[in-house]
């Protein structure tokens, strides 16, 4: 590794290195952020709305049988036929739809909008939202138009979406169904209006599907321009990296013209076939999650000043109404409990901290870090 430059001509080559990276990437690239991650050593880690139950051990052991039979040496099978059969029916997806498969969701919503044409071309979505909707599109040089949602509920506010739609005709609208970070789901009737009045595509990303009482799967037989994006991160296999969109193959031909070969590798392939093999467990963990993330509300709203808002996800957003968020942020991180800051983004998330729901030990030694940083 070169060292610091001490000398008069290392601080010229570090300057003429410096000039030829802005000279020769795009700009849209240099004035992005590089998305951080929080470094979760040592912490009780609910920052990131992770399935906290391990695998029961017999179900490891019979995982591990079929990773023995894999074949590193050999490509995956390009088109993930096998798995991509689990998915359809663990996800109830149509028979009619066409389905894709990426590298979690990330991937997918780099490949949406990596295929719209025009410099000019808008993608749009309420905010605040997931931040790579935003994030990707810039990164591409797309146009992002966000709308603001409702403050007293972050709900959609239709006035301002039907403005919106009609005088910028995005070429994407996304919506995340539930909603990161707020955890509400739009009015369902809301989400039907945007899709009569879109004019090209909508997706509606149900990255937390497992933990909802709604979806818009079955819609993909009425509307020709929804695509529905799921990821199994949420479900309890993040480590795999793996997220599928649905929708009519007329889109999702096209689509896959961009995704890169092999882009699901053979130990994700064979290990979400298995775990969907097994998917009582799963969904007995995702019962248990949703049965947790109502106790941890009313524990963390029964705290002095503060606020909880209604999550339909495996995550609570709440806002502090007498305390600074950052402070109380830190104060969690030196209790050895990690968990979101949404106040730095500001807008409607000033004050506002986000904990994903972990195990009842976790959920408690939480809500007993945060009552006494409250009280003190």
């Amino acid at each position: 590794m070169r060292a610091p430059p001490n000398t008069a001509s290392d601080v010229s080559l570090m300057d003429s290195l410096a000039s030829k990276v802005s000279s020769l990437l795009r700009p849209e690239i240099l004035a992005l952020s590089a998305y951080h991650v929080q470094d979760s050593s040592g912490y009780i880690k609910l920052d990131a709305m992770e399935n906290p139950y391990d695998w029961p051990e017999t179900m490891v052991e019979e995982w591990l049988a079929r990773l023995r039979a894999a074949k590193p040496n050999r490509y995956p099978d390009p088109s993930a036929g096998r798995l991509k059969g689990a998915l359809r029916t663990v996800n109830e997806v149509p028979d009619q739809a066409g389905l894709m498969l990426g590298n979690g969701s990330d991937e997918l919503i780099q490949i949406i909008l990596m295929a719209i044409a025009g410099t000019d071309a808008v993608v749009l979505a309420p905010e605040p939202t997931f931040v790579m909707y935003r994030q990707i599109g810039a990164s591409l040089g797309l146009r992002f138009v966000g709308v603001s949602l409702r403050e007293a509920d972050f709900s959609l506010d239709m006035d301002a979406m039907r403005d919106a739609i009609r005088t910028h005709q995005p070429a994407v609208i996304f919506l995340a169904y539930p909603n990161n970070p707020t955890g509400n789901a739009f009015a369902r009737e809301d989400v039907l209006e945007v899709l009569k009045l879109a004019p090209n595509l909508v997706v509606i990303d149900e990255a937390y599907a497992p933990f909802a009482d709604s979806t818009f799967m079955p819609k993909l037989a009425e509307f020709d321009q929804l695509l529905v994006m799921r990821t199994l991160s949420k479900l309890g296999l993040a480590g795999l990296r793996l997220g599928l969109l649905a929708g009519h193959p007329a889109w999702i031909e096209q689509l896959d013209k961009l995704r890169l070969p092999y882009n699901i590798n053979v130990l994700t392939q064979i290990s979400a076939e298995f775990a969907l093999s097994k998917y009582e467990v799963l969904d007995a963990q995702v019962a248990h999650i949703r049965e947790q993330r109502d106790a941890l509300s009313a524990a963390v709203q029964a705290l002095p000043a503060v606020k909880v808002y209604p999550s339909q996800a495996n995550f609570l957003m709440f806002r502090l109404l007498n305390a600074d968020a950052t402070e109380v942020f830190g104060a969690l991180k030196q209790a050895g409990v990690l968990i979101k800051n949404l106040h730095p983004a500001g807008g409607l998330l000033r004050q506002c901290l986000r904990v994903t729901v972990g195990t009842p030990t976790e959920n408690q030694e939480f809500i007993a870090a945060l009552g006494n940083i409250l009280k003190a």
